[in-house]
């Protein structure tokens, strides 16, 4: 408790603890030697624990029947987990808020609300062969044509789209005084012309998987475009800078749980008749993993909480980029030392670190590359000075 934490974060965090310790951890292996599954009576029983836990909605207001947490207390409760592999923190539907500000009441309730209730299920096919964190590069094209639009494209790495229902289709406008503007657009899986290329095998073992679809001529009506041709980006930039929040906060997590074990094992493991903890180089692994676990959570909360407090936007979205760079790639480097510390065991599918050692190396890659975040951090120090990032 060295950070100060406002009581229902702290409470929102002990909460969310216990869950995960009680109702995930133990599932990992399991889940990580059947494919990302656990049975089905027992996935049901974590959603309803995650519900419970108050690990649904947590960003829209009580008055739409979210939990209205504030940035902060999402991101102690993402935090949490991000303790437990395999994606079975994964168990709670949480729409963002731009989606409120952004969508029509016809879209409220026809995605929205559903997803709030777990009836309905998201993914976001925005990503491109061609186009990755250069999202501006994206070659999917919508053309109006009347009271509808024509989408045609093909998009990759789109998560979890096995497990949705709807997708959230970014494209660019083909014609007209908009040409070439960036819109987003509700599409239901079961309109035809959607045709699934595969669904390619990744490095982690995760129940949500990421399929190439291709679109030939899927036509959506003009009620399903969110806002004005034009501000897809804008809606694309909001979903960025939460998620890079949320990221930084789940790595923050992993590290912990990473540290914890490995300490534990260092204790008692016996090397050359004494506890591998007591070896200098070990303890040095340990310390610097500590320490910088210590600094990003501090960028992490602090992020969250200038955020709460109404942070300037184009402040607001560097330091996102800032909070995900810095503790993604921690995180990454706290694995690292916890497999050497194992030994072999770090190297056994069964082992946390293993595991983590897997799972950790995509979050310096979604959501916008470790090189896309010092650019965004960059350009910000170019155009509004260092007190902009720091102060």
């Amino acid at each position: 408790m060295t950070i100060p934490l406002p009581p229902r974060a702290r409470a929102i965090q002990a909460r969310v603890r216990a869950f995960v310790d009680a109702e995930l951890i133990p599932w990992e292996v399991h889940a990580e030697m059947h494919e990302g599954l656990v049975p089905e009576d027992v996935w049901q029983r974590m959603k309803t624990k995650a519900r419970e836990a108050g690990l649904d909605n947590m960003d829209l207001p009580e008055s739409m029947g979210g939990r209205g947490y504030s940035k902060l207390e999402q991101a102690v409760a993402q935090e949490q987990t991000g303790r437990v592999t395999n994606a079975l923190g994964w168990c709670a539907n949480n729409p963002q808020s731009w989606m409120l500000e952004a969508c029509s009441p016809y879209q409220i309730e026809t995605w929205i609300k559903p997803l709030m209730t777990d009836a309905r299920h998201e993914c976001y096919a925005i990503t491109e062969a061609e186009a990755g964190s250069d999202v501006d590069a994206i070659q999917s094209t919508a053309r109006r044509d009347g009271d509808h639009y024509v989408l045609n494209g093909e998009k990759w790495h789109v998560t979890s789209a096995n497990l949705a229902d709807f997708m959230f289709f970014q494209a660019k406008i083909a014609d007209g005084p908009n040409k070439g503007a960036h819109a987003l657009f509700f599409v239901d899986h079961a309109t035809p012309g959607i045709e699934l290329v595969r669904s390619p095998a990744y490095t982690h073992t995760y129940r949500a998987h990421h399929p190439i679809y291709r679109f030939h001529d899927v036509r959506v009506p003009v009620a399903n475009r969110i806002g004005a041709e034009g501000d897809g980006m804008g809606f694309t930039y909001a979903w960025f800078r939460h998620e890079r929040l949320m990221i930084a906060a789940r790595c923050c997590g992993a590290a912990e749980r990473l540290i914890e074990e490995a300490t534990a094992f260092a204790k008692s493991r016996i090397v050359f008749g004494q506890p591998l903890a007591e070896q200098q180089a070990i303890q040095f692994m340990l310390a610097d993993s500590v320490t910088e676990l210590f600094a990003a959570r501090l960028m992490t909360y602090e992020t969250a909480r200038a955020i709460d407090e109404g942070a300037d936007l184009k402040t607001a979205h560097g330091q996102c980029a800032m909070v995900k760079l810095y503790a993604s790639e921690m995180a990454g480097r706290v694995a690292d030392r916890a497999v050497q510390i194992f030994g072999g065991r770090g190297y056994m599918r069964e082992n946390v670190a293993e595991r983590f050692f897997r799972e950790l190396r995509v979050d310096r890659i979604w959501e916008g590359a470790s090189e896309i975040q010092r650019v965004i951090i960059a350009n910000g120090l170019l155009k509004r000075g260092v007190r902009s990032l720091v102060e």
